[in-house]
């Protein structure tokens, strides 16, 4: 998408770029970490630089990785990658009014590209689909230049990881400073009550089941968080007495 002529000379990618810019360095000291955190699992250079150059999808490798160490069932494995990327569903259920007009590869590559902040950023700068042309080209723009830095950062830095696994040790910590730039963003998107108590009650179960092994933490929070906010949606809205018309005096 980056490459096509109408949305790089378009004003909203440099837009979409800049905005990206500011969280880029933390994306890019996850990306170096999670680089070298492969390499550290026991994966081959050639391994860990295939995944890196091919797999845009850093939750999931940071949460594959300790599993891989740990010498987990390739089941557990393949089922936490499946649950932590779960939300790119909600995520693309989101987005797909926005990108049906595009033909079916622009639609994918704008899929393999999508990610947290991505997301984030996109919906807050346009919150509507455009019903108009050029409205439609804004948002493709905007996207494309958002998208493409991000990937940029994510891919270069987690092959400089790969190859500079040796001089860079784990205990750095660096992969914090994308987990910082993640929450801040995320928790810009906490706007409604029941998005308070989802962040919340993951958070909670998480924490109690941490002494699980080979980080099925990760599960029980994703499966109760989503589990209590389907039964509060279903939940009746009390809030307000329903409306009763005047009876006509007649």
């Amino acid at each position: 998408m980056f490459f096509l002529r109408s949305n790089y000379t378009h004003p909203e990618f440099r837009r979409g770029f800049n905005d990206m810019l500011g969280v880029s360095p933390g994306i890019a000291a996850w990306g170096l970490m999670t680089g070298v955190a492969m390499v550290k699992s026991g994966m081959s250079t050639v391994e860990a630089l295939f995944m890196a150059l091919t797999v845009f999808a850093g939750s999931s490798q940071l949460a594959a990785v300790p599993l891989l160490i740990a010498g987990a069932p390739m089941w557990v494995i393949l089922v936490t990658g499946f649950c932590v990327n779960l939300r790119f569903v909600v995520f693309s259920a989101h987005m797909r009014p926005y990108l049906m007009h595009l033909p079916r590869w622009q639609r994918l590559v704008t899929g393999y590209l999508s990610a947290d902040l991505t997301y984030v950023l996109f919906v807050k700068q346009f919150q509507h689909p455009a019903t108009d042309d050029a409205g439609r080209t804004a948002q493709m723009a905007y996207l494309a230049g958002n998208g493409g830095i991000n990937w940029f950062s994510w891919t270069v830095s987690s092959v400089l990881g790969v190859v500079l696994a040796n001089f860079v040790p784990t205990s750095w910590g660096l992969g914090f400073a994308g987990i910082l730039a993640l929450v801040g963003m995320m928790a810009s998107l906490a706007t409604s009550r029941l998005r308070w108590v989802s962040a919340g009650v993951a958070g909670a179960a998480g924490v109690a089941a941490f002494a699980l092994p080979l980080k099925l933490n990760i599960l029980v929070a994703i499966a109760v968080a989503v589990t209590v906010c389907l039964l509060l949606d279903k939940r009746p809205d009390t809030s307000h007495p329903p409306h009763h018309p005047p009876k006509d005096p007649a």
